[in-house]
């Protein structure tokens, strides 16, 4: 995948910085985790409608994402289910989480669920921090995922393909996504390795980040 996008590139730790800017300027971490879902809802051209939505969620912010974007479907009145592969939450997925319960947003469990079940699934497992090899049950995840977009199903990942290196584009196993929705800004790993193929189509979701942070 070449670089013809228009918007800066950064590494992983230049993002993590540009997000602690924004959050020192006055942004809660919940709004932009909320602008991130709201991001990756907008970013699906045919639209979620008369389509089952499956968002497989981690424990860190980026199932926090999937948590948001489900309350986002859920206000919609379209058929969202979460799937949950670990018992742990960042501080903003709580929030989004219990949101969700609190809606009566869906779930299902990894040992029940038939992934190929569903039109369109979001990968929001693992974020741009990740490095090394998934544990087993991320590992599991992303088979099953992969399996279901080999089926016809949809696959759209969060910020980053799950197991992919955010700076590198290295993975030795990772989500193979149609559509992968870059959060703020565009990281060096989707240029590079084995971007090209596990991403489809890459597109950036603009939450905030300050530009002059970038300057």
């Amino acid at each position: 995948m070449n670089n013809e996008y228009s918007q800066p590139v950064i590494s992983v730790e230049e993002m993590r910085e540009a997000d602690k800017y924004t959050i020192e300027k006055g942004t809660p971490s919940k709004e932009l985790m909320q602008r991130a879902a709201q991001g990756i809802f907008d970013a699906y051209d045919p639209g979620w409608s008369h389509k089952r939505t499956l968002i497989v969620c981690g424990s860190g912010n980026n199932g926090g994402d999937g948590y948001a974007l489900a309350e986002i479907m859920q206000a919609k009145g379209l058929d969202v289910t979460l799937l949950r592969i670990s018992e742990k939450f960042s501080e903003d997925g709580l929030y989004y989480y219990n949101r969700c319960k609190e809606a009566e947003v869906k779930e299902t469990d990894a040992a029940i669920c038939d992934f190929k079940n569903y039109d369109v699934i979001v990968d929001c497992i693992l974020g741009t921090g990740f490095k090394g090899v998934p544990r087993e049950n991320v590992t599991d995840a992303i088979n099953r995922i992969n399996e279901a977009g080999k089926k016809g199903a949809h696959i759209i990942s969060a910020d980053i393909n799950s197991g992919m290196n955010g700076d590198t584009g290295e993975a030795e196993i990772a989500v193979k996504s149609d559509l992968t929705v870059s959060i703020g800004y565009y990281k060096h790993g989707f240029f590079k390795g084995r971007a090209d193929e596990l991403i489809g189509k890459l597109v950036n979701a603009d939450i905030g980040p300050t530009d002059d942070l970038m300057s």
